[in-house]
């Protein structure tokens, strides 16, 4: 058991080094010693779960994957309940969003009853800076981190609200950070208009959100809306951690 949970702790600093580390780098990080990481990181080798790169240094390997594209169909089955909870109350698309390299992935979705709503295909993948849930995820990572993920992406404009300076993207970030929302006014899309929160507390970084046309959306609206969605966020990090 010790040697399993050392495992998964080795997986755990890889995937926060960004998938690719070497040997030293986790005995700084884990303060295991280097003969146990050898042995252990030979093992996740041999089976698929880290692969050794010419550097020399270690990587993610593709058999993680899979058992990241289950698990990622299991978050959407518990993920749904909450999000149905606050479609019933706030009446708009609700959707729960994780990061994917440097893009967000939409894993779980809810649409509104409305015969005019917002539809975001399960598995889309969208650039984080004019997305409401990516500035929500982005709000959780260090400013550096933030922002480097952001200039790697160059930052298009999808529309004429698009932020697309990394000052301005930095000042975003800090009132996310204060107000405890992050909203993408029009940004991602002309005329719709979304509020995200972090789901804080989670076994992931993720974020939810609410989203429809700026006529039903509006600041009233959303005044009204981001206490409800916070509650069910912090909702689902709490049924996360249970079913952990």
């Amino acid at each position: 058991m010790q040697s399993l949970d050392r495992a998964f702790t080795l997986l755990e600093i890889m995937a926060d080094a960004g998938g690719e580390i070497s040997l030293s780098q986790l005995a700084e990080s884990s303060g295991l010693p280097l003969p146990t990481i050898h042995r252990i990181i030979r093992t996740l080798v041999g089976n698929g779960y880290v692969r050794q790169l010419p550097s020399r240094r270690y990587a993610l390997g593709p058999r993680l994957i899979g058992l990241g594209e289950s698990a990622s169909r299991m978050l959407g089955t518990w993920a749904r309940p909450h999000l149905a909870q606050l479609v019933e109350e706030l009446g708009e698309t609700a959707n729960l969003a994780m990061l994917d390299g440097d893009k967000v992935i939409y894993v779980a979705q809810v649409p509104s009853p409305h015969a005019m709503r917002m539809f975001t295909e399960v598995g889309r993948r969208v650039l984080p800076h004019s997305a409401g849930v990516g500035k929500a995820l982005l709000a959780q990572m260090p400013e550096a981190e933030a922002l480097a993920t952001v200039r790697r992406t160059g930052m298009p404009a999808a529309t004429d609200r698009t932020i697309t300076n990394t000052e301005d993207f930095a000042a975003e970030l800090d009132r996310v950070r204060l107000q405890g929302y992050a909203m993408d006014d029009g940004e991602q899309e002309v005329g719709v208009r979304c509020l995200a929160v972090p789901v804080r507390g989670g076994p992931a970084m993720m974020a939810m959100s609410i989203s429809g046309p700026e006529s039903r959306v509006s600041w009233d609206f959303v005044e009204r809306a981001a206490p409800i969605v916070r509650r069910i966020a912090s909702s689902l990090a709490a049924d996360l951690n249970h079913r952990g």
